[in-house]
């Protein structure tokens, strides 16, 4: 027996990641905010030091965030050419994409949470 996949399927799961990135850059701000707020504060240079970490950090988790939002709307796209030849239900390698996808949201979803983890401990280290 066949298995088909409809974009519609995938459309939603693209809906529901891009909310998250929103969130994400939303969060992102907030943090940089917060840095811009401690900068001044002290004149530890290991203090110092980690704040440029941070800041580097979310500069970075700012630019994967781009990447991903590119890539979603790349297979939104690619789900739409389908959609308009009147095929609902997309082939092999596009879901295959869309899988490997999922995968790289799920990895970033934990090196975010690992990465607002240690940046809530240090701002609990220093009790700001």
């Amino acid at each position: 027996m066949e298995t088909l996949i409809y974009d519609s399927d995938l459309h939603f799961e693209h809906k529901q990641w891009e909310r998250e990135l929103d969130f994400w850059k939303d969060e992102l701000k907030t943090f940089k905010n917060r840095l811009s707020e401690l900068i001044g504060l002290y004149e530890d240079q290991k203090f110092l030091a980690k704040l440029e970490h941070y800041q580097n950090e979310f500069i970075l988790h700012g630019n994967v965030i781009e990447d991903l939002e590119e890539t979603i709307e790349e297979h939104e796209s690619n789900m739409a050419e389908h959609s308009k030849v009147g095929e609902k239900a997309l082939d092999v390698s596009l879901v295959n994409k869309h899988v490997e996808f999922r995968k790289k949201m799920e990895a970033q979803r934990e090196i975010y949470a690992e990465l607002k983890k240690d940046f809530f401990e240090f701002l609990t280290q220093y009790w700001i």
